[in-house]
């Protein structure tokens, strides 16, 4: 999908990084490149389905790109963000710092993550 420049109405993106999971979400992809859904939930501490809304309403609002590789779906941040999106999404990882710090330790602790593999 092509996002254009109404996708990007800055109430639209500041509804979307209103819920702290959704933020939570982005800024963990921002800073890891890359997660699945089973990545998300166990850093996360969330139930698949409710991880799923959350990745399905950032992927409808064109802030991620999602791409199926075998068994496993990766999500990205949408490579059209506009620079003033990737900005608010630098800033707030700044702010955040301490609360990704615990998730992203979660994270690399997981055992068996999926390796992620570029198909392209």
């Amino acid at each position: 999908m092509i996002a254009t420049n109404a996708d990007y109405h800055p109430v639209r993106v500041f509804k979307a990084l209103g819920d702290e999971n959704r933020l939570t979400i982005l800024l963990l992809i921002r800073q890891q490149t890359e997660l699945c859904v089973c990545e998300l939930t166990a850093a996360l501490n969330l139930s698949q389905p409710r991880v799923s809304r959350h990745l399905a309403y950032l992927r409808e609002h064109n802030l991620l790109q999602d791409e199926r590789r075998g068994q496993w779906v990766y999500y990205r941040l949408h490579p059209e963000l506009p620079e003033w999106v990737q900005s608010v999404l630098g800033r707030s990882s700044e702010a955040c710092a301490g609360l990704l710090a615990p998730i992203s330790q979660r994270l690399d602790a997981l055992p068996d993550r999926p390796v992620s593999v570029d198909c392209s």
